[in-house]
C-alpha cells in the first residue's frame, strides 16, 4: 500500500488541532487587547470627568456655598432613601 505524502491520519488531525488552537489563542489575545484598550480609554475618560466635576464643585462652593450645601443635602437624602429600600 503506498504511503501518503501528507502523513498518517492521526498526524494530520493533530496538526489541524494545533492550528485551530493557535487561531483560538490569537483570537483570545486580540479580544483581551481590545478589552484592555477600552478599559484604559474608559479610565482616562473617568479621570477627565472627575477633574471637571472637582473644578465645578470648587467653583460652586466658592461662589454659592449655601446652594452647594443644599444640593449636597438633597443628594444625601435621595441616596439614603434609595439605600434604605
Amino acid at each position: 500500500m503506498p504511503q501518503s505524502t501528507y502523513g498518517s491520519g492521526s498526524e494530520r488531525f493533530g496538526d489541524a488541532a494545533k492550528d485551530q488552537m493557535k487561531r483560538v489563542g490569537e483570537q483570545a489575545e486580540n479580544v483581551a487587547n481590545r478589552v484592555a484598550e477600552q478599559g484604559r480609554a474608559a479610565g482616562e475618560g473617568m479621570q477627565e470627568v472627575a477633574s471637571n466635576m472637582k473644578t465645578a464643585l470648587d467653583r460652586s462652593v466658592k461662589d454659592q456655598p449655601m446652594a452647594t450645601l443644599a444640593v449636597a443635602a438633597v443628594v444625601g437624602f435621595v441616596l439614603g432613601a434609595i439605600w434604605k429600600t
